[in-house]
């Protein structure tokens, strides 16, 4: 049986709205033997406030089967002064890590939300207090550098374009810790004590999930929900193994191709 992936936002559910069918495909690919992790990019959300939220629409998982990039941000980071912009339900997840207004060996850019706390967030004072830590010796790190995501009100603005205008303004490079970066997926697969080459994401993601995972020779496939859209898929020099409508029709694709 194989070890899965499965990204949370946009495969199992989107603005917290589930996809239909995928507490019942969940339940199926566990009967079938499957090992699974939820691995997510989402910053809005705790791990334990995102596990909470699965089991709420009826998939049955563990806290400690989420994997989310705050996770690889306290490894990485311990031991350093950091300035955090992330979302306040965030926070909880950095502990361990010494949080600061001034003085930071590492700026922390976490994702946006659609609630108006991504205004204070992201507030100008926020991002040019940022500037003048990078433009002081700091490092810079973001959670994910996503340009959008898809909620039931459409794409919306992801914290990406404030990665990229810091970068642009401090002349310098962030660190990516979340997907799609090969030690997260690594992270997930060492986990689930899988081989890349035997482990399969699933996502909606062509970028962040689905050349991600490639990368470090896993299989992708792709759902048809969340924030696929047809016409960059065939454009796109990154090719899925598979594309599936949704979750929900997942489990009879493995069985087919495995």
């Amino acid at each position: 049986m194989a070890a899965i992936l499965l990204d949370v936002d946009g495969v199992l559910h989107v603005s917290g709205e589930p996809i239909p069918g995928a507490a019942d495909a969940i339940r199926r690919l566990r009967e079938n033997g499957h090992r699974l992790r939820f691995v997510t990019n989402t910053t809005i959300r705790s791990r334990s406030q995102l596990a909470e939220l699965l089991r709420s629409q009826s998939i049955e998982l563990e806290d400690d089967e989420v994997q989310t990039a705050a996770s690889a941000a306290v490894g990485l980071l311990r031991g350093k002064r950091v300035l955090a912009l992330v979302m306040h339900a965030l926070v909880h997840d950095l502990e361990g890590l010494e949080l600061v207004g001034e003085g930071a060996d590492a700026v922390l850019i976490g994702g946006a939300d659609e609630t108006p706390e991504t205004n204070l967030v992201f507030s100008y004072m926020n991002l040019a207090r940022a500037f003048a830590e990078l433009e002081l010796g700091a490092e810079l790190y973001c959670l994910h550098r996503n340009r959008w995501w898809q909620t039931k009100r459409g794409p919306l603005l992801d914290s990406g374009a404030f990665v990229a205008g810091l970068e642009y303004a401090a002349q310098t490079e962030a660190t990516v810790l979340g997907k799609p970066t090969a030690a997260y997926f690594e992270a997930a697969c060492v986990a689930l004590d899988a081989d890349p080459q035997m482990a399969w994401m699933i996502g909606d993601d062509l970028e962040s999930d689905i050349a991600g995972a490639q990368g470090i020779g896993m299989r992708g496939v792709l759902v048809r929900t969340g924030k696929l859209r047809p016409d960059p898929v065939e454009r796109s020099s990154v090719k899925p193994d598979g594309i599936v409508s949704s979750i929900s029709h997942l489990p009879e694709w493995l069985e087919e191709h495995l």
